[in-house]
Parts: C-alpha cells; sequence; structure tokens
C-alpha cells in the first residue's frame, strides 16, 4: 500500500460492507420481517468477498464491485415499491452499495501493475 488513500479506501470497503451484511439480516430477520427466510439468504453472497477484502486482494475487489450492482439494484426497487421503514432501510441500502462500490473501483485502480 504506496498510495496514501488506499488505506481509508480499504477501510471504507470493509466498513461499507460489514454494514451492508448486518443491515440485510437485521433487515430481513427483525425490523420489517416479510416471513420469507430466503430473503434473508440475499446476505449469503456477500460473505463471498468478505475475506479477499479483509485480505485486500485487488482481484477481490474487481468482481465484488461488480456483486455489489445486485444489492444497488434491489435497493433502489425497494425503496422505489416499499413504505416506511422499509424504504429508508432501502436508501440506506443504496448508501453502503455506493461507498463500497467507489471504495472498491478506486482501490482496484490505485493497486494496478503500471
Amino acid at each position: 500500500m504506496t498510495h496514501p488513500m488506499l488505506r481509508w479506501l480499504h477501510l471504507g470497503a470493509i466498513v461499507s460492507l460489514l454494514a451492508l451484511i448486518a443491515l440485510n439480516l437485521v433487515w430481513e430477520a427483525w425490523l420489517v420481517p416479510s416471513g420469507r427466510v430466503v430473503l434473508m439468504l440475499k446476505t449469503v453472497p456477500l460473505l463471498l468477498p468478505l475475506f479477499g477484502i479483509l485480505r485486500a486482494k485487488r482481484y477481490t475487489y474487481q468482481w465484488s464491485s461488480m456483486l455489489i450492482l445486485l444489492y444497488f439494484t434491489e435497493g433502489v426497487v425497494r425503496a422505489y415499491g416499499e413504505h416506511g421503514l422499509a424504504a429508508q432501510l432501502a436508501m440506506a441500502e443504496i448508501a453502503l452499495t455506493v461507498i463500497f462500490y467507489l471504495c472498491a473501483i478506486f482501490y482496484a485502480r490505485l493497486t494496478r501493475k503500471p
């Protein structure tokens, strides 16, 4: 990690990914339970890049930036279609996915080989 921003981008990606995992679990289990256990399983794909992000693996940053777009899309759809607390949680999901996406793409860009 030679560039001064890398540390902050790495930390931002970790925090936003962990917050998104927690948000999805709390959202579907306690805050606005839909009664469908299957919706809690949407958190599982977020666990796939977790260890690579924690270890600052460039390749993980690259492919997880594409994976996170699915959660962004879900957040947009649910923010538009839901009301009340569910819509607010969807907006939080959108914010976390945007933070993760920006951290991931800039981290991958700054760590590429010349």
